[in-house]
């Protein structure tokens, strides 16, 4: 089991920054990919960013390409995601998630844990 907690989130005026982190705890050896989806009110759930463990290599959805980066501290287990700027569409829960199996990790079928979110919201 991998467990994960997120942190970081609050209210933020529109073209202001935060940074979301999420702590592994648990059996991170096991991880071999970790994201960042979101949910806002009456949507579903979607991704938004990952990344893999080994090696690094990232993946952003066009909504936030550019203004948002997933980055990772193997030796913490912990990995982040800045964003910035934010606008009043972001404003969402935003969940971690870790997968163990090897895949392109785009949707969230693929993520075996998750962790319970941290509200973002963005005023205009």
């Amino acid at each position: 089991q991998v467990q994960l907690v997120e942190s970081g989130g609050g209210l933020v005026q529109a073209g202001g920054s935060l940074r979301l982190s999420c702590a592994a705890s648990g059996r991170t050896g096991s991880v071999y990919a970790m994201g960042w989806f979101r949910q806002a009110p009456g949507k579903e759930r979607e991704f938004v960013a990952r990344i893999m463990w080994s090696g690094g290599n990232t993946y952003y959805a066009d909504s936030v390409k550019g203004r948002f980066t997933i980055s990772r501290d193997n030796a913490k287990n912990t990995v982040y995601l800045q964003m910035n700027p934010l606008k009043p569409e972001d404003t969402a829960v935003y969940y971690c998630a870790a997968g163990r199996y090897a895949g392109g990790y785009y949707a969230e079928h693929e993520y075996d844990y998750w962790g319970q979110g941290t509200q973002v919201t963005v005023s205009s």
